[in-house]
């Protein structure tokens, strides 16, 4: 008999693996921080005695979903600046809300309240850009999330980086600083076209090759962003952008010869649907996207512009839009998109070979959802009702890393009292500062 630290016993189990394999009355074993086995509730109980185990009847137990793009300490702004265009939004609220704000505090207490969200939502990892990210990453860290996390980049001042090459040396710390460690991985994260010189821009692409690491940018979110003159694509492409390691937001204005490169290249895209209905920016050619190839995951973008962080609303919203748009009910269908939530996102962020699947040797990142519900009574297909019907509070247990964050709705890494606290305090010199208070 083989011993686990944790066995997952019954339930309906998702592996989300190549084959898409599942068990109806399945079970996972965890041995340390990866999956020892997956398989029928009686074979691994014949194999297996363990620690501990978690009854998963009436449960589906999947991956956890992975957010392929959030700022997560603009939980402190949720709500702050809406029903706006996307340069006012950005221009007149945003920047000049973060430029008297954001600090160390409001980054560390933003993100710790934003991995509470995410873990009662079914989230195990997700990708940041925001800025001071150490302290991202040290939220990240006390919460026990994967993530992918960098530093905003600017050809203007920050609250933290003054100049282009300071931005560059905190990116370079953030490497150095987090190298090797289970769980936190750093990005290089340019934030736009618009807002990086080419200078900025060849620089950054130098600092991610000499330590192989991810580039990430805001990628024709809005049509202001569309130079009639030349293909932004090719631009990424002369500059060295276009390869597999290059993570796309958004990319709603992607023409045909766009999307055929990215597939060329192996490039990958982040879809946000709500962000971009909300922002009224447009609908990414998605399934355009899936035919060439293009691997493409799921974000929610940050609370100012969605304003959740619930990526089962994220993947409802998904399959919607695009058969709505296309007029075609066929498109998007919703085992489609759960792997852009799960095993795709993982591909997007270059962790796909740790996580995103229930699978011997990944990493034991897996959620439970509570089918015992009024609104998930009765289940035909699994797929349909991750996509449809779940919403993020139906997660009943998070598990990352091996390491059980929460428990029969019950957080345990994380004070979220404290947490929520801290914000609304940041939130009254937020309205302060704006002038919003009387």
């Amino acid at each position: 008999m083989k011993h686990a630290d944790l066995i997952i016993s019954g339930g309906r189990v998702l592996t989300l693996d190549e084959k898409g394999a599942r068990f109806e009355d399945g079970a996972v074993a965890i041995s340390g921080d990866s999956i020892s086995a997956v398989g029928t509730r009686a074979d691994i109980e014949s194999l297996y005695r363990a620690s501990e185990t978690i009854d998963g009847r009436d449960c589906i137990v999947m991956p956890g979903l992975v957010n392929c793009h959030n700022h997560a300490a603009m939980t402190c702004f949720r709500g702050i600046a809406d029903d706006l265009k996307l340069e006012d939004w950005l221009n007149n609220y945003i920047f000049p809300a973060e430029a008297k704000n954001v600090d160390r505090e409001l980054t560390y207490w933003g993100s710790l309240l934003a991995c509470a969200e995410m873990i009662r939502s079914g989230t195990t990892t997700f990708c940041d850009m925001y800025i001071f990210e150490d302290e991202t990453a040290k939220a990240a860290k006390q919460a026990g999330m994967r993530c992918l996390v960098g530093e905003v980049l600017f050809d203007f001042p920050s609250p933290n980086c003054k100049t282009p090459e300071e931005g560059l040396k905190y990116t370079r710390m953030l490497i150095e600083k987090w190298d090797r460690d289970p769980l936190v991985h750093i990005a290089v994260e340019p934030h736009a076209l618009y807002t990086c010189s080419t200078e900025l821009l060849k620089e950054a692409k130098t600092l991610a090759d000499r330590y192989n690491r991810p580039i990430a940018v805001h990628f024709l979110e809005a049509k202001f962003e569309c130079d009639l003159s030349h293909s932004e694509a090719a631009f990424l492409k002369e500059i060295g952008f276009l390869n597999e390691r290059l993570i796309a937001f958004h990319c709603v204005h992607m023409t045909d010869e766009d999307i055929r490169m990215f597939a060329e290249t192996g490039a990958k895209v982040v879809h946000n649907p709500e962000s971009n209905m909300k922002l009224a920016s447009g609908i990414a050619p998605v399934p355009d996207m899936l035919k060439a190839g293009v691997t493409v995951g799921l974000g929610t973008d940050g609370c100012a512009s969605n304003n959740n962080l619930d990526l089962f609303q994220e993947m409802d919203t998904a399959a919607k839009i695009h058969k709505v748009h296309r007029l075609d009910p066929t498109t998007m269908a919703a085992e489609t998109v759960v792997r852009m939530a799960a095993c795709e996102g993982a591909r997007v962020l270059g962790m796909g070979d740790i996580t995103g699947c229930l699978k011997t040797g990944k990493k034991a990142d897996l959620i439970l959802i509570d089918l015992k519900k009024p609104h998930l009574t009765p289940l035909y297909n699994e797929y349909s009702h991750v996509v449809y019907a779940v919403k993020g509070d139906d997660v009943k247990t998070s598990i990352i890393n091996g390491r059980v964050v929460m428990k029969d709705r019950k957080l345990l890494s994380i004070d979220e009292e404290e947490a929520m606290d801290r914000v609304n305090r940041i939130a009254s010199r937020v309205r302060k500062s704006l002038g919003m208070d009387g």
